[in-house]
C-alpha cells in the first residue's frame, strides 16, 4: 500500500490517476489490472477510486478530503519538495467553475472519440509561449481567457473533427478560417477546423498568437460622447419582408434548424417578444420562416446635426456611423426562447437623406423592402445591400 505524504500534492494525485487511466486505455498490463481490481470499466472515476484504494482511502473524495486536510495543517517551516516537472504544463492555468474536477470535465468531451484527444493536447501545447492566461474547463468546451478576457475556445464539435474558435475582431472567414458556427463561448468570431494534431501548424500557431495579442491589450480610450443633435421629428419605417427561406435550413456545414423563424430586435420595447439566448435584448413579432410574407412597423427617432441625419429609439442599433435597423434568424426552442444563429443588418445610415426629409413629413412612411433568402436560398445575413434591399417614401396606410 502506498504511503501519503504530509503535504500531498491534489494535482499531483490527478495526473496519477488520468496517467493510470491512460496507460489501461492504451493496453498496459499492470494498469488494466490495477483498475479491474476496483472497476471493469476503464474510466477515470475508476482509476481514481483505484489510486485512492492503493492509498488506503475507500474512495477518491475520502482521499481528496485527506489531502486537503493535511495541506491545511502541514507546518510551513521547509518549503515542500519541488514536484516533477508537468509533461503538459498547460495544465497550470487549468481552472474550474465549482467543484468539478476539470481533468474529468475534459475527459468527459472526448470520452466516445477519444481519437480526438490529441487534437486538444496539440492546441494547449501552444499555451505556454503566449503569455499569462487561464485555461477553464466546462462540460461541452475548454475556454481560454486572457488576463483581459477570452480570446479562445476548443470544443469537439463531430466524432471526426475539432473546432478551435478565435476571437479576431477584424478577421472574416476566408481559407482555413470559418465562420464561427457552433463553437460557442468566448465571443468567437471565427473557427478553424482541426481533423488530427497535425493541423495545429504554424498557421494556426501564428492565429491563436494573433488572437491572444489582441485580447490581452487594454481597450482603446472611449471616445468623449456626442452631444445628440437637435430633434427633427419622428418616422415611421416599414418593413416589407418577402421570398422567406422556410422553416428549415443548414447555412453552415455543421448547423442545421428545424424551426426557422425571423423576428424584429430591439433592446426594449413594450410589445411582447422573446429573449434570444445567450443576447441582450429582444426578438419581437415573430414571423415563421414558411410565411409568404413579413412586415414589422416602427417608430425611428431622427435628429439632425452639422454631420447630417442621426437615428434613435429602441429598435435601432450600432455606432452613429452603423445606425441599423436589425432582423434576427432564430431557431425556436420553445414559447419564451429564440438561438440565434444569424442576423440582418438594414443600415439607415444608407438611406438617401432625401428619403429621410420626405418620411418626417406627416402621412408618409419610410418603407424597406426586402428579400429574405440569400442567392443559396438560405436567411439573408449580414449588411444587406441592393437588390435584396431598397429603401422608398410612401404614403401612409390609413
Amino acid at each position: 500500500m502506498s504511503s501519503l505524504p504530509d503535504r500531498p500534492d491534489l494535482a499531483q494525485l490527478r495526473r496519477q490517476a488520468r496517467e493510470l487511466q491512460r496507460a489501461a486505455g492504451s493496453g498496459d498490463p499492470a494498469a488494466v489490472r490495477r483498475i479491474q481490481r476496483v472497476s471493469a470499466e476503464i474510466t477515470l472515476s475508476a482509476a481514481q477510486l483505484a489510486l485512492a484504494r492503493e492509498y488506503g482511502f475507500t474512495s477518491w473524495a475520502k482521499l481528496k478530503d485527506e489531502a486537503e486536510r493535511r495541506r491545511a495543517s502541514a507546518p510551513d517551516t521547509a518549503p515542500p519538495a519541488l514536484a516533477p516537472a508537468s509533461a503538459e504544463p498547460w495544465r497550470d492555468y487549468l481552472v474550474v467553475d465549482g467543484d468539478d474536477d476539470p481533468d474529468a470535465l475534459i475527459d468527459g468531451q472526448y470520452a466516445d472519440r477519444p481519437q480526438l484527444r490529441p487534437i486538444l493536447d496539440a492546441v494547449l501545447a501552444v499555451l505556454p509561449g503566449l503569455g499569462p492566461l487561464t485555461v477553464q474547463a466546462r462540460r461541452t468546451l475548454v475556454t481560454l481567457f486572457t488576463p483581459r478576457r477570452a480570446f479562445a475556445a476548443v470544443r469537439a464539435t463531430t466524432k471526426s473533427r475539432v473546432d478551435l474558435g478565435l476571437r479576431l475582431d477584424d478577421a472574416r472567414p476566408r481559407g482555413r478560417l470559418l465562420a464561427a458556427g457552433n463553437v460557442g463561448g468566448g465571443g468567437v468570431t471565427v473557427r478553424v477546423a482541426l481533423g488530427r494534431p497535425e493541423d495545429v501548424d504554424d498557421e494556426v500557431r501564428d492565429l491563436m498568437r494573433r488572437a491572444y495579442a489582441e485580447n490581452a491589450a487594454p481597450p482603446p480610450p472611449r471616445r468623449p460622447a456626442r452631444r445628440p443633435g437637435a430633434k427633427a421629428g419622428t418616422m415611421t419605417v416599414v418593413i416589407e419582408g418577402s421570398e422567406l427561406p422556410g422553416r428549415t435550413c443548414q447555412p453552415a456545414p455543421d448547423g442545421r434548424y428545424e424551426n426557422v423563424h425571423v423576428a424584429l430586435g430591439t433592446r426594449g420595447t413594450d410589445r411582447p417578444g422573446l429573449t434570444v439566448a445567450g443576447k441582450p435584448g429582444m426578438a419581437v413579432e415573430l414571423v415563421p420562416g414558411d410565411a409568404a410574407a413579413a412586415r414589422w412597423e416602427m417608430p425611428v427617432t431622427v435628429r439632425r446635426d452639422d454631420d447630417g441625419f442621426d437615428f434613435a429609439g429602441p429598435f435601432v442599433r450600432g455606432p452613429r456611423d452603423d445606425r441599423h435597423l436589425g432582423l434576427i434568424w432564430g431557431d425556436l426552442l420553445d414559447e419564451e426562447t429564440l438561438r440565434l444563429f444569424r442576423g440582418a443588418k438594414l443600415r439607415l445610415v444608407d438611406v438617401d437623406p432625401g428619403l429621410v426629409e420626405q418620411a418626417l413629413r406627416p402621412g408618409h412612411v419610410l418603407v424597406a423592402r426586402i428579400r429574405l433568402t440569400d442567392a443559396k436560398g438560405n436567411p439573408i445575413c449580414a449588411r444587406v445591400h441592393p437588390p435584396y434591399l431598397t429603401w422608398s417614401v410612401t404614403a401612409a396606410t390609413p
